[in-house]
């Protein structure tokens, strides 16, 4: 297993647009992008999220997860497991699939590949209980580019619905075949 970087590190927030709001505002950080689902990917539990990614500067990036439809933040008792978690990414999805099996040897239980549309993940524990992720990009040229530009907009749309809005619609209809 090769490590490239630190794909994403994710937090919990309350609100998505105050937190992109403030890091914009105060830390110079630019909004990468926006996911939003009403189902969690990786479980396909029903769950409206909006994720929304900062740039943190020479490639590191902090995310955030808003949560409207869970009690409010607390300890960390109420946060979901696959919400706070650490994600490392590797050169290729060859490198995914190697990971994966090299995990499942050491009898540990690994979730995945689950397609996120621009990258594919496995999931696990480690002995202290938190989840890791590790990620290859499976992205095409102006993907990146494309979810950059309609991130403002879901920012919005997500401030006043709470709903995962459509504008990437496109990205999961090319992934999954539907809309």
């Amino acid at each position: 297993m090769n490590i490239q970087k630190i794909h994403h590190v994710a937090y919990r927030c309350r609100d998505a647009k105050e937190t992109v709001d403030f890091y914009k505002r105060v830390m110079d950080m630019d909004l990468v992008l926006a996911i939003a689902e009403d189902l969690v990917p990786s479980t396909k539990e029903p769950d409206p999220y909006m994720h929304i990614f900062l740039d943190a500067g020479m490639g590191n990036v902090l995310a955030f997860f808003e949560l409207p439809t869970k009690p409010d933040m607390g300890r960390d008792e109420n946060t979901p497991e696959w919400v706070q978690h650490i994600a490392f990414e590797l050169e290729s999805l060859d490198a995914l699939h190697a990971a994966k099996a090299q995990v499942e040897a050491e009898g540990i239980e690994v979730i995945g590949p689950t397609n996120h549309g621009i990258f594919k993940s496995i999931y696990f524990f480690d002995p202290n209980g938190h989840r890791l992720e590790l990620a290859a990009n499976t992205h095409q040229p102006g993907d990146l580019e494309r979810l950059h530009e309609v991130a403002p907009a879901m920012i919005e749309e997500w401030a006043q619905t709470k709903k995962a809005p459509r504008h990437a619609a496109w990205l999961h209809e090319r992934e999954f075949g539907d809309a």
